[in-house]
């Protein structure tokens, strides 16, 4: 097959052009060119697809048999693609997110939940909502068809190549060694899948021509809480400067979540920590059930993390750390994890 992929380089769509590749298929990438390489043997074209002129420049003279779209935030980007694409390729994967339905995560979820109601001509630059990502879809089926249109509504996407810093942040932290905060209840069952499942998964329907809509995520209780910080901790195993080897404390939900200075941030502070709330009691209830039927199948998640690390060490350390001791990622300031300072607080205070 012919594929276009809008993105490409970065985490997921690195993972797409991968699998791709490596079933020898020919693949042109279509991106900024600006945060990471693209990998040997696309067909590398650069430029921004908010601008009209380098997507026209992308697609004049050119057919594909699928487009692979990662990279859409705004419905504008996405509805300008599909018109200027309808005509030169015969299928259009676009992935989206679980954050496109209203009742996520505050309820469980199927293809059938409704959206978030955002127009498919909304208005460029809006400012960040999981309404958008509704918005593209509507974008892509109304501008590029809904009879050759695939829907790909992703979970929490992890392994290799990460760049939310969700599972390095928790195996960089249990490489530092010591008493680390476990929050919540170990026994919290999750659903998160390895990219490189993703993106198998994803070639495998846009190569089969499937329409309509996948919730592509691991199957409700893959793994639980514990055992996902478990297996991090095996992973990296004893620090390599000599200090003590990490050591999970598990603190309820309650006192992390009490009002003060040292209330804690669930996903943001502690990355993946969904507290059992009313507004997240469906975080993690995504039925899988169609893409499942369809093919989509997990890698133990000690797979994922074992790679993971081994990237991680690989890459080596994170550059510039802040004034906590945050690691930054290319430059900038970490955007997931605890300062470490107000996690011995809390360890101090409630252990």
């Amino acid at each position: 097959m012919k594929i276009l992929l809008l993105g490409g380089s970065s985490f997921l769509g690195r993972a797409f052009a991968a699998e791709a590749l490596g079933r020898g298929h020919e693949v042109t990438t279509f991106n900024r060119g600006r945060s990471h390489a693209d990998l040997p043997g696309v067909e590398a074209v650069h430029g921004e697809r908010d601008s009209a002129g380098d997507v026209e420049r992308l697609v004049r003279g050119q057919h594909w048999d699928a487009v692979i779209d990662t990279s859409a935030q705004q419905p504008a980007q996405a509805a300008a693609s599909a018109r200027l694409l309808r005509e030169h390729a015969g299928h259009y994967t676009f992935v989206s997110s679980v954050h496109a339905f209203a009742d996520w995560p505050a309820q469980a979820i199927t293809e059938d939940s409704p959206l978030h109601p955002c127009p498919a001509d909304t208005p460029p630059d809006q400012p960040f909502s999981s309404a958008l990502k509704a918005g593209c879809e509507r974008a892509v089926q109304e501008y590029f068809g809904a009879e050759r249109t695939l829907i790909l509504n992703s979970g929490m996407l992890i392994g290799p190549y990460e760049n939310g810093g969700r599972l390095p942040w928790w195996l960089e932290r249990m490489a530092r060694g010591g008493p680390v905060l476990a929050p919540g209840d170990p026994e919290r069952a999750m659903q998160v899948i390895d990219v490189r499942d993703f993106a198998v998964f994803g070639v495998d329907v846009a190569a089969a021509g499937h329409t309509g809509r996948y919730l592509t995520t691991a199957p409700a209780g893959n793994v639980t809480f514990g055992e996902f910080l478990a297996t991090c901790r095996e992973v990296v195993g004893e620090p390599d400067d000599g200090r003590p080897r990490a050591e999970l404390v598990w603190v309820p939900d309650g006192p992390l979540l009490a009002e003060g200075p040292d209330s804690v941030q669930p996903w943001l502070e502690l990355p993946l920590w969904a507290p059992a709330v009313p507004e997240l009691a469906g975080a993690w209830l995504a039925d899988t059930t169609r893409a499942q039927s369809a093919g989509l199948r997990c890698r133990p998640f000690a797979e994922t993390a074992r790679d993971t690390w081994a990237w991680l060490r690989q890459r080596g350390p994170a550059e510039d750390t802040d004034a906590d001791g945050r690691k930054g990622r290319q430059g900038a300031p970490h955007r997931q994890g605890i300062v470490p300072a107000k996690e011995q607080r809390l360890l101090s205070a409630l252990t």
